[in-house]
C-alpha cells in the first residue's frame, strides 16, 4: 500500500487480499493473488479488454500490491477506505469469500444506496458455519443484517438449502439461480454496483482451481457477457476463490485476470459506464 498517494480521484485500484483463514473445507485461496498477477501479464495474452480498453496504457489503473492481514476486519476495511476517500475505486483478489464483508463494510459507509452483483455457486448467506459468523459460507448475511447494501442479486445459486432459503427471503435477495439461468440475462440497476465473483460461478470444466467443485455452473463466455452487459456505474469489485493448489494448468487463475480486465475495463472512465433510468432485470 506505498502507493497510496499515487492514487487519484477516478484511479481503478487493484489489491490483493491473501486471507483464507475464513475458509472451510480446503485452504489455498490466499495464494491466488500472486498467480492472478501472473496470468495478467502472461506473454500469451495481453493487457486489452474485448472492447479494446488496453489497461497498461491507462495512467489510472493501478496494482498496489497485497494487504498485510493480522486483524481480519480493520485491515481489509481501513485499507479500502483511505482509498475510496480518494474517490477512488478497488478491485480486490481474493482470499476467501470472507474477505467481501470488510471490504462491504468500506463500501457501504460510502457508498448508501449500493446495489451488490454476486456471482457464485454459493448463496453464502449462512447466519453462521461451523460456530464461525465470519466464515466464508457468511459474508452476505453479515453484509445484509448491517444494510451495507440497499439490494442484492445473486446469480449462478446451484446449492440453495431451507436454511440460506430462509435468510434470502428475510433480506429480499433477488436470486437467478441456474434452473431459472437464461442467456439473455440483462443486469440494470439505477446505482453504484458492486461486484463480487466467486469463481466456482464457473462449471469445474471451466474453473478446475476452486475449492468446492459444484456442477452445472455457468461458461467463461456466460459470466463474460454478464460483465459486458451490465447496466449501472461499477464502483468496485472482488474476485476471490481462486485456489492455486487445485489448478496446475492455471486455467482458473487465466480466467480470473479476464474478468479483471473486463470489470476493470468498464470500470475506468474510457470504458463508458452510465446510470440507467430503471432498475430492473430481465428474463424471459
Amino acid at each position: 500500500m506505498n502507493k497510496l498517494n499515487n492514487v487519484k480521484a477516478g484511479t481503478v485500484a487493484i489489491i490483493g487480499i491473501p486471507f483464507d483463514e475464513h475458509s472451510t473445507f480446503m485452504k489455498g485461496t490466499a495464494l491466488a493473488p500472486q498467480k492472478i498477477r501472473g496470468a495478467l501479464k502472461s506473454d500469451s495474452s495481453n493487457m486489452c479488454t474485448e472492447s479494446i480498453v488496453d489497461l497498461s496504457a491507462e495512467p489510472q489503473f493501478l496494482d498496489l500490491g497485497d494487504l498485510n492481514i493480522k486483524n481480519y476486519i480493520d485491515d481489509i476495511e481501513q485499507p479500502i477506505k483511505n482509498i475510496l476517500e480518494k474517490e477512488a475505486f478497488v478491485l480486490s483478489l481474493g482470499g476467501d469469500h470472507s474477505v467481501t464483508y470488510p471490504i462491504l463494510k468500506a463500501y457501504g459507509k460510502k457508498y448508501k444506496n449500493l446495489n451488490i452483483l454476486q456471482l457464485d455457486a454459493h448463496p453464502d448467506l449462512y447466519n453462521e458455519y461451523e460456530g464461525n459468523i465470519y466464515s466464508h459460507a457468511c459474508p452476505f448475511a453479515r453484509i445484509m443484517e448491517e444494510n451495507l447494501a440497499e439490494r442484492l442479486v445473486q446469480v449462478g445459486i446451484r446449492t440453495m438449502n431451507p436454511h440460506q432459503q430462509e435468510q434470502a427471503k428475510r433480506f429480499n435477495v433477488e436470486t437467478i439461480d441456474m434452473k431459472q439461468w437464461h442467456p439473455s440475462f440483462n443486469p440494470a440497476f439505477n446505482g453504484p454496483v458492486y461486484i463480487s465473483l466467486d469463481m466456482d460461478v464457473l462449471d469445474p470444466a471451466f474453473a478446475p482451481g476452486v475449492s468446492h467443485h459444484e456442477p452445472g455452473g455457468l461458461s467463461t463466455r456466460e459470466v463474460i457477457q454478464i460483465i459486458q452487459k451490465l447496466k449501472g456505474p461499477i464502483v468496485g469489485a472482488d474476485i476471490v476463490e481462486v485456489n492455486p493448489r487445485q489448478d496446475p494448468l492455471g486455467i482458473t487463475a487465466m480466467a480470473a485476470a479476464k474478468f479483471l480486465k473486463e470489470i476493470a475495463g468498464k470500470m475506468l472512465p474510457s470504458g463508458g459506464q452510465s446510470l440507467v433510468p430503471n432498475s430492473q432485470i430481465n428474463i424471459p
